[in-house]
């Protein structure tokens, strides 16, 4: 006479049983596991993010946008209002591809929210330009070559612009001997020190420092 197993909890039996039973469905192409209908339906329709109206100066137009109000001014910009020119690299402002103008001064537009800048005057590469005629700094790119694979040259120039302007009114950097001075003389060390956040990836430093010597010198 068999004796009856009186042991608590799974048996060697019932877990042979159980993974026989799984493969037979997962064979079969019946799902082990459904979500229910409803959990289904609503990981299909998530919640939409509010948004909030905006109204922004670029490039001496106004714009507006209806905005989720965590988005950043590089997105807007990029995926809002078709503004291409400034683009996105590290998205962390560590590389300086982003680089646009707010009210003549330079900053990466990938850590500011586009709502934060309501009335503020802002400049992309394509505001720089007046027709066809390029920007000091843009003509200089193109003679010096200042740029290879161009994905960086954007923010390179706005960079170049807002930092001529910063020579201009005096404002010393890390490498000035003399941080008392009126005027500052843009040598290469002073023009690489200022452009110090804006990488190359493909090291065509020497060309985009020429240029703006170029640019500094024609002003």
């Amino acid at each position: 006479m068999a004796k009856t197993d009186t042991r608590s909890g799974p048996t060697r039996g019932t877990v042979l049983e159980g993974g026989v039973a799984t493969g037979v469905l997962l064979a079969t192409g019946i799902p082990v596991y459904a979500e229910p209908a409803g959990a289904v339906a609503a990981a299909a329709s998530p919640t939409p993010a509010p948004t909030m109206p905006m109204s922004l100066r670029i490039n001496a137009k106004d714009f507006a946008v209806e905005l989720d109000p965590r988005t950043t001014l590089l997105d807007a910009l990029r995926n809002h209002l078709g503004l291409t020119g400034s683009k996105k690299g590290c998205d962390h402002g560590q590389c300086g591809a982003c680089t646009v103008l707010v009210d003549g001064r330079r900053i990466n537009s990938c850590l500011t929210l586009a709502a934060m800048h309501e009335g503020d005057e802002i400049t992309t590469v394509e505001g720089l330009a007046e027709g066809d005629r390029l920007h000091p700094v843009q003509a200089a790119f193109v003679a010096r070559d200042g740029f290879q694979c161009g994905y960086c040259t954007p923010g390179q120039i706005c960079s170049a612009v807002a930092m001529l302007g910063e020579a201009r009114a005096g404002w010393p950097s890390h490498a000035s001997a003399d941080v008392a001075a009126v005027s500052v003389a843009l040598t290469d060390a002073e023009i690489r020190e200022r452009m110090s956040g804006n990488i190359c990836r493909c090291a065509a430093y020497p060309n985009i420092v020429a240029a703006i010597r170029d640019a500094a010198e024609g002003a």
